[in-house]
């Protein structure tokens, strides 16, 4: 697997103990990334919007929006709120998909608030306006559209703040959260091709990497270690025999391990 190294210029003693940035899968690349500003290229992490064309193949995902009431109270821990707001991304395609885009304001408000936490707010506001404005409309790829720019305009924000760490936290977020939709959607209703789509080892395998090539401070939080556990089992999990197609049974076992995942991510 190629490897790419992180330097930033006056950030190098922060992160010289960081392991290598794993490469990224590469249909989960935006190339927006490098169209819009070279900044963000050294900091560039999966398209939330990438991972959904991907997904998508499994409609309809499963959706349960009860687990916003416990996002009224921000997190003091910013790894935290960074992959909660991954989450909320992803909700906001989850609910877009499944026909629920009058979720999408109090989703937007969340996101609002949370990339202001961060203190990457400034590129947001426009962004919920426009949200709130093709919920209202229906207008539903516009709406896909509209989050997935901002996801990249919070990650640049972050890469000017010099904090890269915390997007590609945002997009493992993003990245559980529609993996458990699909998941437990595949799981309720099974057959080999739907169940193929799940089977991604090289995604889990980057994320898994992602994690210990983060900055010590944050890579050694617990819930982050257990993470990385989690998701090198479910890099485990994922792998299929050469020509062969998921059981049911792996399919369980991967929305068993994504279910964890999801929930450590909401916390």
């Amino acid at each position: 697997m190629q490897m790419i190294l992180l330097v930033v210029s006056g950030f190098c003693a922060l992160v010289a103990s960081a392991q290598e940035k794993p490469k990224i899968p590469d249909d989960l690349v935006d190339s927006e990334h490098f169209r819009s500003d070279s900044a963000l290229n050294e900091f560039t992490v999966p398209s939330i919007s990438k991972v959904f064309n991907e997904l998508e193949k499994v409609s309809p995902l499963s959706y349960d929006p009860q687990h916003y009431k416990n996002y009224e109270r921000t997190p003091i821990d910013r790894s935290r709120i960074a992959l909660r707001l991954g989450t909320l991304i992803a909700d906001g395609f989850i609910a877009v998909q499944t026909g629920n885009s009058e979720d999408v304001p109090k989703i937007a408000a969340h996101i609002s608030r949370y990339s202001k936490a961060l203190g990457a707010g400034d590129r947001i506001k426009a962004h919920a306006a426009e949200l709130l404005e093709h919920a209202k409309a229906k207008n539903l790829p516009k709406l896909k559209r509209a989050l997935a720019s901002t996801q990249r305009d919070v990650e640049l924000e972050l890469a000017e703040l010099r904090d890269p760490d915390l997007s590609h936290l945002i997009s493992l977020g993003g990245w559980l959260e529609a993996l458990d939709s699909a998941a437990t959607a595949v799981n309720k209703k099974y057959t080999p091709e739907r169940a193929l789509t799940l089977f991604r080892e090289d995604v889990a395998d980057y994320y898994a990497e992602s994690i210990g090539s983060l900055h010590p401070n944050i890579s050694r939080r617990p819930h982050l270690i257990k993470m990385r556990e989690l998701l090198q089992g479910l890099r485990n999990a994922m792998v299929l025999e050469e020509n062969s197609k998921p059981s049911a049974v792996q399919v369980k076992e991967v929305t068993t391990v994504s279910t964890q995942l999801v929930a450590i991510a909401r916390r």
